[in-house]
């Protein structure tokens, strides 16, 4: 089974999926359609996942520790 430890602390995830909500919003009203929207849209799609799963493969690349299990 494959497992990936979070590496993202509350915080942080709570920001990222903030972020992805603001980023999708603004995509959706303020961008013109074509590859702009669609851009903004894929961030916040990856920004989303990443703040949902709790694991950025970013982060892990270059050298972000797991979480420990007592903290958030």
């Amino acid at each position: 089974m494959f497992f990936l430890q979070r590496n993202l602390p509350a915080w942080e995830r709570a920001l990222r999926l903030g972020g992805a909500l603001l980023l999708a919003c603004a995509g959706l009203l303020w961008l013109p359609a074509g590859w702009p929207m669609a851009l903004a849209l894929a961030s916040a799609a990856g920004l989303g996942l990443t703040g949902i799963a709790g694991f950025c493969p970013a982060c892990a690349l270059v050298g972000r520790k797991p979480v420990a299990k007592g903290k958030p």
